[in-house]
């Protein structure tokens, strides 16, 4: 059974870092790609970054890109999401998300989802 759990969120002051951590289990990370999405309240949700299976190469979305790092450790069959220099607007419930063939950040590329970290950054 496939199954993604997310953990690491918390609340974080303007300025702040936290590291967002997806495990896996049930299948091998590495071979597909992840994604990380949000959805703050009231908005839809936004694919944040996500990460290849095929070369290991990573896209952001513009709002995160330069504070946010997408990282994989296959050998603990997980995926990190560091998280910098974050903001008030980074206030949000965060998703990991698992497909082999996904390569984008459309959440519709996803099959498989996790449950949610919640994301508050305030001071």
């Amino acid at each position: 059974q496939v199954q993604l759990v997310e953990s690491g969120g918390g609340l974080v002051q303007p300025g702040g870092s936290l590291r967002l951590s997806c495990a896996a289990s049930g299948f091998t990370l590495d071979y597909y790609a992840i994604g990380w999405f949000r959805q703050a309240p009231g908005k839809e949700r936004e694919g944040v970054a996500c990460i290849s299976s095929i070369d290991g190469s990573t896209r952001y979305a513009h709002s995160v890109k330069g504070r946010f790092t997408i990282s994989r450790d296959n050998a603990k069959n997980t995926v990190y999401l560091q998280m910098n220099s974050l903001k008030p607007e980074d206030t949000a419930v965060y998703y990991c998300a698992a497909d082999r063939w996904a390569d984008g950040l459309g959440e519709y590329e996803y099959d498989y989802w996790g449950q949610r970290t919640q994301v508050i950054v305030s001071s």
